[in-house]
Formats: C-alpha cells, sequence, structure tokens
C-alpha cells in the first residue's frame, strides 16, 4: 500500500479583464501583484474578454496604460474564439463581417476571405460605427442563405456616458428582420472556455474561473467543468448571486484575496 501523500494540483487561471482586473481605464487594487505571483510561479493563466473590437496586442497596450504587463500570447477575445470555431467548421471559408480590427484581423489570421459576395457566413461583432448599409446588407445576406454568427450576446456595453449597444442589441435587430437566430461564440458559450483552455494546454478540472458576472462568467465556467471564483469588483454582489440558481465555488472581495495563495486557491 502506497501511503505518499498525493500532491496537490496545480491550478491554471482564467479570468475575465473587466470587473476583475480593470475597470474602465483604471487598475483594480491587487491585480497587479496576483498577476505578478502567476509569472513568479510559472502558472498558466489566460484573460478572457467578450470585447471583439481589439486585437490582442491593442488590448496589452490598454493594460499596460493601467499597470498592467499581460503579453498577448495570455489574452483571448470573442474574436479569437470566433475564428478558431470557424476553422475548425469551415477552413478557408469567407465571410461577410461587421466589426472592427480585433474580429478582421483574427478572420484573417486564419486565412478567411472577407466578402458581401456570397459569403459563408455573417460575422457580427462589437463596432462602434454601426452603419445602416452594413447591417442591411448583413441582413440581405442572411436571407439568401449565409450562416449568422455573433462573438458575443451581450445587449450593451459600458461608457462614462452611459450603456452604448452592443452586439447581441443588433443581433436582435438582425434576428428580427431574418427570422434567424445567430450562433454565439462567446461567453456564456463554454466554447469560449474550451479553447482558451487549449490555447494554454489545461485541463477543466484543474482550472479556475474568475469573473464578476453570474449570467456570462460563472455560468461559462460550471458549465466547461472549472471551479469558478465570483469577484465583487464588477458588477455582482453577494446578494445578487442568490437570484441565480447556480452558484460560484468561493465568493471573495477581489484577486487581491488571491495574492499568496494562488497555488492553494481554497
Amino acid at each position: 500500500m502506497n501511503d505518499e501523500p498525493v500532491p496537490a494540483p496545480v491550478w491554471n487561471y482564467l479570468m475575465d479583464m473587466d470587473g476583475v482586473l480593470v475597470h474602465e481605464e483604471h487598475l483594480i487594487p491587487g491585480a497587479d501583484a496576483f498577476l505578478s505571483e502567476l509569472r513568479e510561479n510559472g502558472t498558466p493563466f489566460m484573460v478572457l474578454t467578450n470585447n471583439s473590437i481589439r486585437t490582442p496586442r491593442d488590448l496589452r497596450a490598454r493594460l499596460l496604460r493601467t499597470g498592467l504587463d499581460i503579453p498577448e500570447k495570455s489574452i483571448w477575445t470573442s474574436a479569437l474564439a470566433t475564428a478558431t470555431f470557424l476553422a475548425n467548421q469551415r477552413p478557408g471559408g469567407s465571410a461577410y463581417v461587421v466589426g472592427e480590427s480585433g474580429l478582421t484581423t483574427a478572420l484573417h489570421d486564419i486565412g478567411y476571405v472577407l466578402t458581401d459576395n456570397d459569403p459563408d457566413y455573417v460575422v457580427l461583432g462589437e463596432t462602434r460605427t454601426y452603419s445602416f448599409e452594413a447591417i442591411t446588407t448583413a441582413i440581405r445576406l442572411v436571407e439568401r442563405g449565409a450562416r449568422f454568427i455573433a462573438t458575443n450576446p451581450d445587449p450593451t456595453g459600458p461608457s462614462r456616458e452611459g450603456s452604448l449597444p452592443a452586439t447581441g442589441a443588433v443581433a436582435a435587430l438582425i434576428t428580427r428582420a431574418t427570422g434567424r437566430e445567430p450562433y454565439f461564440v462567446g461567453k456564456p458559450n463554454a466554447l469560449m472556455m474550451r479553447s482558451a483552455l487549449r490555447a494554454i494546454g489545461a485541463h477543466s478540472e484543474h482550472t479556475l474561473m474568475i469573473g464578476d458576472r453570474m449570467d456570462t462568467d460563472i455560468v461559462c465556467g460550471l458549465e466547461a467543468g472549472l471551479q469558478t471564483l465570483l469577484v465583487l469588483t464588477g458588477i455582482s454582489t453577494r446578494e445578487s448571486v442568490e437570484m441565480f440558481p447556480y452558484r460560484p465555488t468561493r465568493v471573495i472581495e477581489s484577486v487581491a484575496e488571491l495574492v499568496g495563495r494562488t497555488a492553494n486557491p481554497f
């Protein structure tokens, strides 16, 4: 009989960006120390965001301005998840894209042709320059048989002036006009978690998902088989957790609570 102790698991970390590491353009206290500890220990991690506007390089530059040094390879966007999905579904395909450089770059990188001439897909992402012409083209292409994909279902995004219409809101407009529902790739689709896990070579049973939203981050982590940590530095409160039929593994005030405990977060 072997009485040797079973070694503790080595945890991998997936985490949301906004509400966990930063809030708008400001560092959340303790996020820098938390990430520094992960790097020093060689802990695999990936920062996830449903934002499809920016490329990982752009997001890295944004995070650097807040004081966070995160390499491009450790940033996983809904645009990258969408591109990975399409590369597996229909390699070398074509798409009509309503979105910004984060999405178009990701699709170019997998060899997709971007066209409005009989594309395989209409791919909708977030943009600050939605136009009547682009949405009309998307509607007509979907009516003609193009498959409808959207990066994420978020109906609104934040700004200092208030809410902004986001991908989910525009997707609803196209759905109302065509009767066709999109396939959403980003959170809360567990597909985004699984693609991020593959990107860092991690397994779900030894991975944590840290997020600030029960309806996207936490449910997505649960459905992908991950342990989940809800932080209260974003939109959730301890009271709001009780509204949901599922619970995170732990609720913590912020990632600052994990400093010194990343190897054994429970």
